[in-house]
């Protein structure tokens, strides 16, 4: 192997350089806060288009643990709504496994929350943070690995950028880069770094909806030969469903005049809450899933979707996220305690085996579930329903099948005992 070349003579701008500022990027930042590493997340789009995407997601008790160990969710609470239950069914199959805050001993199963107010308040947070600096918008265009850091060349819009990316005439020189820039992630592809996955034969369509009815905290999962489709209770009152569908129904669900959408909707949905609404927009995406063979190489870490995606049947994509970053995080203060090299590949590495296993366990579990009950083969189709019946009968195995869905199987980071 070419040795590395020898790093410039100059000190490092900043101990960590995040390049992605989304939830888990701004994650990563806020829980190294306390740490006494110095941060700089470079974000490609302004804060205020950022924060405005649509999106929602459920957040899983491992999730909310995170956010309370950063010192977050406190803000986050109020502007979120939780689930207690969560219902479980193959189609209009009359076996219903029902989830349940007892079978996990809590107060509830999780949360629902907007993309904007997560983001928002993450922001808000590190606006306090003094050594979290950000570089936005602004776009990396190249890296240069040396033994000692990084060097990474930023490109800005003059009109747009501050005064701090206007004034770099230099690259950053940063011990430790970390790609958090997304599933085309550009910092993943510079590093050389493959991955391996698969286009599924559907997409998802994401509408809100105001039911007639109150929605009782209950989040509903169905799967449906084409596809599954989910019910998220959030705030005011509303729903967001996600309904997975092949390519060309999902598009056509989409171009369909509102009336007509609401009647296939109500037929999917059932009349468990009565008349339904339209809110807003619909939209669609593909469904993906993708897996990195590394999730580190020299002087660099990769997390969220910029090392794996899922399908996002059980809601895992955004909390493996955050975990990985809350994980990371922990690596990262315990190695600079202890006086290591942050981006050494010795410290990278445990990072590295505390997550990697642990998200291709949860992809394998989404692709499962997705390819097993999207199955019209007659003896699949027994062997789920059997399975369901055992779900709902069997207490230890539904609170096992609980305790994986909502993270809090494996190895838990400890963000409290940072600060």
């Amino acid at each position: 192997m070419t040795p590395l070349p020898e790093s410039p003579p100059m000190d490092y701008d900043y101990d960590v350089a995040i390049v992605g500022g989304g939830i888990v990027g701004a994650t990563l930042a806020a829980a190294l806060d306390g740490s006494g590493l110095k941060v700089v997340i470079i974000e490609g789009q302004p804060h205020s288009t950022a924060v405005a995407k649509g999106q929602a997601y459920a957040l899983h008790l491992s999730s909310i643990r995170i956010l309370e160990g950063i010192g977050v969710w406190d803000a986050i609470a109020p502007q979120v709504e939780y689930f207690s239950q969560v219902h479980l069914s193959d189609g209009n199959y009359p076996s219903v496994v029902k989830f349940k805050p007892k079978d996990l001993k809590t107060a509830v199963l999780g949360y629902v929350a907007e993309h904007r107010v997560l983001l928002k308040e993450l922001l808000d947070f590190l606006k306090t943070c003094e050594q979290v600096d950000w570089l936005c918008p602004a776009r990396v265009t190249a890296t240069h690995y040396h033994s000692r850091g990084v060097d990474i060349h930023i490109e800005s819009n003059q009109d747009e950028a501050p005064d701090a990316v206007n004034r770099l005439h230099r690259p950053l020189h940063v011990k430790l880069l970390v790609g958090a820039d997304g599933a085309r992630s550009q910092v993943r592809q510079q590093a050389g770094i493959t991955t391996q996955g698969w286009d599924y034969w559907q997409s998802c369509l994401v509408a809100t909806i105001a039911p007639e009815k109150f929605h009782n905290h209950i989040a509903y999962e169905r799967f449906w030969p084409s596809g599954p489709f989910a019910i998220l209770p959030i705030a005011n009152n509303q729903c967001r469903i996600v309904w997975t569908a092949p390519h060309a129904q999902a598009q056509a669900l989409l171009e369909l005049e509102e009336e007509p959408f609401i009647e296939l909707l109500q037929q999917r949905y059932g009349n468990q809450m009565g008349k339904l609404s339209l809110v807003g927009r619909r939209f669609i995406f593909p469904a993906k899933w993708m897996h990195s063979k590394h999730y580190i190489a020299h002087r660099l870490a990769l997390v969220g979707d910029a090392a794996h995606t899922c399908h996002p049947v059980g809601g895992q994509g955004l909390n493996l996220g955050i975990r990985d970053a809350a994980a990371l995080a922990q690596v990262l203060h315990t190695a600079h305690q202890t006086g290591q090299d942050i981006g050494h590949l010795k410290v990278l590495r445990q990072y590295q085996r505390w997550r990697r296993q642990q998200n291709l366990l949860a992809l394998g579990f989404t692709d499962l579930l997705n390819r097993v009950f999207s199955n019209r083969w007659p003896l699949v189709v027994q062997v789920r329903r059997l399975g369901l019946k055992g779900l709902q009968r069997i207490a230890p195995i539904r609170v096992l099948a609980l305790r994986f869905m909502a993270g809090l199987i494996g190895r838990a980071p400890k963000l409290a005992q940072q600060k």
